[in-house]
């Protein structure tokens, strides 16, 4: 079964009422690829907004949840909140919240595990920093990311993976569409030989690393490459571009 393409907007912490509701309205009235998946993640406080404003067909994500049901939690949000508020989809392991927020591979796993579990689908990050890299630690990096994640879940199913190069977000610097197809091929080996052929040959890995309408095209033939998490341009009127990159 073909994997379906998969486009994904990081909208980080940024945007307003007005700003967002430009986005979505945006959104609303292009002639998006019915052969794409579109999923938006603005922040918590405009979720509902998105959903109540957005069509049906363009998913919604948080950017992050809690592993814990409703309780004593200051701060957090939990699958129960989301599924309440008709969001189908959270962001969990992207590297800001891994190095700023401390977030380790574990907590992350943990948090895959609860939302996936509970009927939130998850988008989940990996990927390496620059120093590691050019130490030719790429590979090790994502494994042992992989493998915590492995070593909490068994149903793979509600599970997107998005490769990050640390080094490549925000900065303008785009791994080579070689570095990247490597990465995703290494990724599905992975899954291959550590899970099963067939979660192997259905898991959409996306690329995420100043993706934009001017690099994706490239990037979207690669055999390995399902998608893309978008971060500062799916808050420009290009991202209709590159959800529609494989017309």
């Amino acid at each position: 079964m073909a994997r379906k393409f998969f486009v994904g907007g990081n909208f980080k912490m940024n945007g307003s009422i007005s700003s967002i509701t430009e986005i979505v309205d945006n959104l609303n009235k292009a002639q998006l690829d019915s052969n794409v998946e579109t999923v938006i993640a603005p922040p918590a406080v405009y979720l509902l907004l998105v959903r109540e404003k957005s069509k049906k067909e363009i998913g919604v994500a948080a950017q992050n949840v809690f592993d814990k049901p409703n309780g004593a939690f200051t701060g957090e949000i939990s699958v129960q909140h989301l599924k309440d508020s008709g969001i189908d989809w959270a962001i969990l392991g992207h590297s800001e919240r891994r190095t700023i927020l401390g977030e380790s591979d574990e907590v992350v796993a943990s948090k895959t595990k609860y939302a996936t579990e509970n009927g939130v689908s998850v988008i989940w990050c990996c990927g390496e920093s620059l120093e590691q890299r050019e130490a030719g630690q790429t590979l090790d990096v994502i494994a042992s990311q992989l493998a915590a994640l492995k070593a909490k879940i068994s149903d793979w199913s509600k599970i997107v993976i998005a490769y990050e190069p640390i080094w490549a977000i925000g900065t303008g610097k785009v791994a080579t569409t070689e570095q990247a197809q490597e990465v995703h091929a290494s990724i599905r080996q992975w899954l291959a030989k550590n899970v099963s052929q067939s979660v192997a040959d259905e898991t959409r890995i996306l690329y995420g690393g100043s993706v934009s309408e001017k690099n994706c095209k490239e990037l979207s033939k690669q055999p390995d490459i399902d998608g893309f998490l978008v971060g500062g341009a799916s808050l420009k009127p290009a991202f209709v571009d590159i959800i529609n990159c494989k017309l």
